[in-house]
């Protein structure tokens, strides 16, 4: 009889192991609401050493700051008609609310990663929306 119930006490366990892993599998993650684009034009005179090390410290952002949900990032390409953009590099990142962008923007890594790059910018584009 005790054989009989470790039994059914295990494939219970199995099940609810089990359910507990496909529930985490499938719940929802955090539900990404707002997207800041952040485009970046170099100086002329900046090196494309300092560009990748730009990228990468950007990057890095993601693993900082815990109100960033995603981020992807990319050189910027020609536009229509072959026309140059008038920026370098694009960097996306989205949020759950307003308030998570405003805490990125007061966080001491975003204000040191400025702090480190700025001096190689001519000009900074940013623009914030709604993702539907």
């Amino acid at each position: 009889m005790q054989r009989k119930s470790l039994g059914y006490t295990l494939i219970i366990l199995f099940f609810g192991i089990f359910g507990l892993i496909i529930y985490g599998a499938y719940s929802p993650a955090r539900k990404a609401q707002k997207q800041r684009i952040v485009c970046f034009k170099f100086k002329n005179s900046t090196k494309s050493e300092a560009v990748e090390q730009h990228m990468r410290d950007f990057a890095a952002l993601k693993h900082e700051i815990p109100q960033i949900i995603s981020y992807t990032s990319g050189k910027t390409l020609k536009g229509d008609g072959g026309q140059n953009a008038h920026y370098d590099v694009v960097h996306y990142i989205t949020f759950q609310s307003e308030a998570d962008i405003e805490t990125y923007n007061q966080h001491e890594k975003y204000r040191q990663f400025v702090k480190a790059h700025e001096q190689d910018w001519e000009d900074v584009f940013v623009i914030n929306s709604d993702i539907r």
